[in-house]
């Protein structure tokens, strides 16, 4: 018999006695995801009849980039054969294993399997490296632009040090920049491919950032002071393009081993953002604490993709035979949208671009700061600018505000997993037109 409908719409609206009290202040006072919002924004405007090239969200478009066939299956397969309870708080040991020997294979890096954890997606090892390793008020140093440092600082009442990166150095940390903010920190978080510009570290840079952080900790030795320990998230490094090469901290130095804490996965790697499977390699006592955390709060990637993750990343053959197309893939698209861009730089419009270097990211600055639209809007910020390249051109781009960076700049992260290359091509005249456009 069905129970009697009680309508609640009111008592659990939006709304409640009490105000921002009802929430723990920390919850009370963060901040939702920029990029987000402004993804909702486009999918209004899509559901009413508009064509958006969306370069926002730094996502995959299955139809522009599906998974490899070779994990689907998999996935299917554990599936049908029951893999669907709960997976060792750690992983499943095959995906620890196959992780083990990828990183022997493609990183030259040989870890023991203490140091590796699978958890799901890379979030919850950022979030795992976060709270495992900080407390409150300990001093967390993070370059500018940075995606959702601010936010994890937040949620653990650590102090952040944010290191201003410009396009003179192509968004990226210097060991000089970094250097002065070392001393007494407890974290140092790095992104190479970084999200938002799509740069890399080259390899000297990131040998005497390495050097530094070496430094600093023989300094503490001795003293009582707890290691400064290095978060190098590396989501993106199957994805580095042209001539650049990916780097890492204990390749060029490998007492780093002791203190360096990998965030990786699949999602950008193979395109599977959704299956969330993401695995922390690092040095085994750490990686054992982020392993009770990740248990408590059943952060864990599914089962079955696990289990077709680990078949999928012992098949070496299927993922050359994938990068092979994915990559060229993401490359034409980078370049169509930097061609565009730095044509219109050529003709003396105000836009400049950053060649692309990996990820799926493009950093360009478009800046009519001054101008009028045909509306008669003066265009003053990076979000009249956004809003009005939406509008006019039908382009979506994330500003650098939305990657912690204040300055009304103009610069402007494209993401290019969600668009074709033809649409990219479509889209540069029609914001060279609007540019041309303004008064």
């Amino acid at each position: 018999m069905s129970r009697p409908e009680i309508d609640l719409t009111t008592l659990a609206g939006p709304s409640g006695p009490g105000g921002s009290s009802r929430v723990s202040s920390m919850a009370a006072g963060l901040t939702g995801s920029e990029i987000l919002k402004i993804a909702a924004e486009i999918r209004t405007m899509v559901r009413g009849g508009a064509t958006i090239c969306n370069l926002t969200v730094g996502d995959f478009d299955p139809k522009q980039f599906p998974i490899p066939r070779g994990l689907r299956d998999a996935i299917t397969t554990a599936l049908a054969n029951g893999e669907t309870n709960y997976p060792p708080s750690d992983g499943v040991l095959e995906l620890r294993q196959a992780v083990q020997a990828y990183y022997r294979r493609e990183l030259g890096l040989c870890y023991p399997i203490e140091s590796i954890l699978i958890t799901g997606g890379a979030r919850p090892v950022i979030y795992g490296i976060y709270r495992s390793l900080v407390d409150p008020g300990d001093r967390v140093v993070y370059p500018l632009p940075s995606w959702n440092n601010n936010h994890y600082i937040h949620q653990l009442g650590a102090v952040g040090v944010p290191v201003p990166c410009t396009a003179a150095n192509q968004f990226l940390p210097s060991a000089a920049d970094l250097a002065p903010a070392l001393r007494g920190a407890r974290l140092l978080c790095l992104n190479s491919p970084l999200n938002p510009s799509g740069t890399a570290l080259e390899p000297d840079e990131l040998r005497k950032i390495c050097d530094a952080v070496i430094a600093e900790n023989a300094r503490r030795e001795g003293t009582g002071e707890r290691p400064l320990f290095l978060m190098y998230d590396h989501i993106y490094w199957p994805l580095c393009v042209g001539d650049t090469r990916h780097v890492t901290p204990p390749e060029l130095v490998p007492e780093m081993a002791r203190y360096t804490l990998f965030v990786d996965g699949v999602s950008k790697a193979f395109a599977a953002t959704g299956l969330r499977v993401g695995w922390a390699v690092g040095p085994a006592d750490v990686i054992g604490r982020m392993a009770a955390i990740i248990g408590h709060v059943g952060a864990w990637a599914p089962r079955a993709e696990q289990v077709a993750t680990a078949a999928f990343l012992d098949d070496q053959g299927a993922q050359e035979e994938f990068r092979a197309t994915f990559v060229a893939g993401i490359q034409r698209r980078l370049e169509a949208a930097f061609r565009g861009l730095d044509a219109m730089r050529a003709k003396g419009l105000p836009v400049e671009a950053l060649p692309p270097m990996g990820a799926i990211y493009l950093t360009a600055r478009i800046s009519p700061f001054g101008k009028t639209t045909a509306s008669g809007v003066v265009l003053r910020t990076n979000d009249d600018v956004r809003r009005w390249i939406l509008e006019t051109a039908r382009i979506g781009l994330v500003p650098f505000q939305a990657f912690g960076v204040p300055e009304e700049s103009g610069w402007f992260r494209l993401s290019v997993g969600a668009a074709s290359a033809k649409e990219i091509a479509e889209a540069m005249p029609r914001l060279e037109r609007a540019l041309e456009g303004l008064a």
